[in-house]
Order: structure tokens, then sequence, then C-alpha cells
């Protein structure tokens, strides 16, 4: 048998047993079961949101149990051709394809089912701010927007701009959005730090090299769970114009609104939605979520993470280093990954980066 054809059967075959380790099927079934019963129950509906959560829970489960059972239905019949087909020289670089497809797949199950904070099943709140770097900065907050974008499209994710604010020449100062998804927060969570770009700058006359920086901070979005209690007392409230194209009240009125709580600093905006009411109702939710972090921080003493953690928006606190001359280069600065196909890390392909972190994240612990 082929050596590369035998290294690829042995791969899958010790990733499949990792999984069928991790992934109790019989307990899973007995789960679904189980919620499938609650769902039948009368008056379940009185109470929406807890009929909701149940009911994305139920989802959820089946739609893993599927997808768990299916990949392992795929790797048997995997093993099969190859023991029919392997000393078949014309069959060599198919069975090696699909060996590559088979392991993608099983790797990306294995990650999901170490996610063991409870709020990894959770949608993402993601912000990015531009930093050192000036209009260059503002230009990279927004390819990084984009990037982002694609990377939810490819996952079938939802994707809902909340607040965002251009730059004074081109690009964004900063933008908050949403990810909605089963696992959006445990996959988005590794993006957190700061991301450094090098490359000729367009806006620079002498075509002169530039490095830019930006920082992506990720939360779990919490919804309308209540678990921190937040005085009125405590926050400041502002109203002002938005500022992007939108419904029609959009530049017209004060529809926007910005909250900052007073004892820790942290400030939200929300803008996009089509009435002030509801733009205070969405920020009131981030901040509840933004609180929630710093007190799972607290409780993990690493408070300063999040905000301190990651220190200026510049030099030496990079995670990720994207560079586009003179060479072409993406490289995560924490796990070593790395990638040459930077155009296609820009259209959202940051899979390798996301899976690389999570499992270096798992053999550390």
């Amino acid at each position: 048998m082929d050596k590369d054809l035998l290294t690829a059967i042995e791969g899958i075959k010790k990733e499949t047993e990792k999984m069928k380790a991790l992934a109790d099927f019989p307990a899973m079934e007995k789960k679904i079961a189980e919620l499938s019963d609650l769902s039948l129950k009368e008056g379940l509906w009185n109470d929406p949101q807890k009929a909701g959560k149940l009911m994305k829970e139920l989802e959820g489960l089946k739609k893993d149990l599927e997808s768990f059972k299916s990949v392992d239905k795929e790797a048997v019949s995997f093993f099969e051709m190859a023991r029919m087909y392997a000393d078949d020289e014309s069959f060599r670089d198919e069975l090696l394809k699909e060996s590559e497809k088979i392991s993608s797949e099983i790797r990306g199950i294995n990650i999901k089912l170490q996610f063991n904070d409870p709020s990894d099943s959770n949608g993402a709140i993601v912000t990015l701010h531009s930093g050192a770097g000036g209009t260059e900065a503002c230009d990279w907050c927004q390819m990084l927007l984009r990037m982002y974008t694609r990377w939810c499209e490819r996952r079938g994710y939802e994707f809902k701009i909340i607040d965002m604010i251009s730059g004074d020449e081109a690009g964004l100062k900063s933008v908050t959005f949403e990810v909605g998804g089963r696992f959006a927060y445990g996959y988005l969570k590794s993006e957190t730090g700061i991301h450094r770009l090098v490359r000729i700058s367009p806006f620079d006359s002498n075509k002169r090299r530039h490095t830019s920086f930006a920082s992506c901070d990720v939360i779990a979005d919490l919804g309308e769970v209540a678990e921190v209690e937040i005085k009125d007392s405590d926050l400041r409230i502002d109203t002002y114009r938005a500022s992007g194209a939108g419904g029609q009240h959009v530049n017209k009125t004060d529809s926007a609104v910005r909250i900052t709580h007073l004892p820790t600093g942290v400030i939200v905006a929300c803008q996009n939605e089509r009435s002030q009411h509801q733009n205070k109702a969405r920020a009131m939710q981030l901040l509840q979520a933004r609180l929630v972090a710093l007190e799972e921080d607290k409780r993990k003493d690493q408070t300063q993470r999040r905000y301190d953690g990651m220190g200026q928006i510049g030099w030496g606190h990079q995670i990720r280093s994207y560079v586009f001359m003179p060479y072409q280069m993406a490289k995560d600065l924490r796990t070593g990954y790395e990638t040459g196909n930077i155009n296609a890390v820009m259209d959202g392909e940051i899979d390798g980066f996301i899976e690389a972190y999570l499992t270096y994240g798992q053999n550390e612990k």
C-alpha cells in the first residue's frame, strides 16, 4: 500500500476513535428523547423564552448527532474503498483527496465535542477597533470586517451589524456586529486580540510599506438572559443620529443609543434598529453580555485580559500577522500556524487558524 495513503488511513482511524470516545451516542439519543418529551408537554409555550431555549437545544443536539453518525459512515466507507483499491494506482489520488476531506470533517467535530464552556454554543458579539496606523488602520479594520463577513457566509451563520463608526477619510474606526449560529462564540473566541497588517499602502503616494493594527474583541451573545444586576444610577445614556445607511429614520432622528456603565467604564452602542427604543433594548443586551464576560474573567483571575490585557493596539501585542509585501503570508503567533494564500484568508478562509488555536488550547489544558 502507498505510504501516503497508509498514513492517511491511520490518521482517520485515530481521529475516528477520538470522536467515538468523546461522543457518547447513547447518552445523546437519551437526551434527545427527554427533550422531545418535554417539547410535547402542555403549557410549554406559556414561557416562550424557556420553550425557545429548549427547542434550540433539541434542534442542535439532533443536528450534532446526525453529523457525527454521517461522518462515521463516511469513514467506514472510505476504509472499505481503501481496502479494495489500495493497490490500484489509478485510485490513489482520489482516495487521498477523499481522506483529506473526511479527516478535516472529523477534526472539526472533535473540536466541537471538546467545547466545555456553556457559552460556547451561543452566538457571538464581535467588536473591531482600528489602532496605530491612522487611515491605513481604519482601512484594515474594514478589511477584517469583510474577512469575518465572508467567514460567516461560508459557515452559514447569520451576520448583523449593530454599530459602526466610519473613519475620517476611509475605512472604519470601529464596528460591532453579531454572529448568530450554533457554536459561533466557541469558534470566534479564538480571534480575540490584535491583528497586524503589513502592505504597500494605497493611501501613500510614495508607495511605501506600512504596518497597521486593529483589535478584535469577542464575547458570547447572551440574548435576553439576565445574570448581572444593572442599576439605572450606574448608567449614562446618550442618543445621537445614526451615521450609516439604513431605515427611514437614519440621519433624521436621534435614534442611535450609546450607554456607558459608570462603575466599569464599559461603553456599548447600537444604531442598527429602526427606533430609539429598539436600539436601547439591544444596547442593554450588549452591556449585559460585556458585564457577564468581565465577571467571568474575574472568576478566572483574568480580569485584565479582555480590555487591558490586549494593551495598546500596536506593536508587541499582536496575535496574528497578515503580510502582503515583501512576501505573502498570514501567521498566528500563538500557535505557529501559517499559510501563504493571503487572498484566501482575506476572503474568509480562517478555519485553519481557528482549529489550530482551539487544538492548541486543548493541548495546553
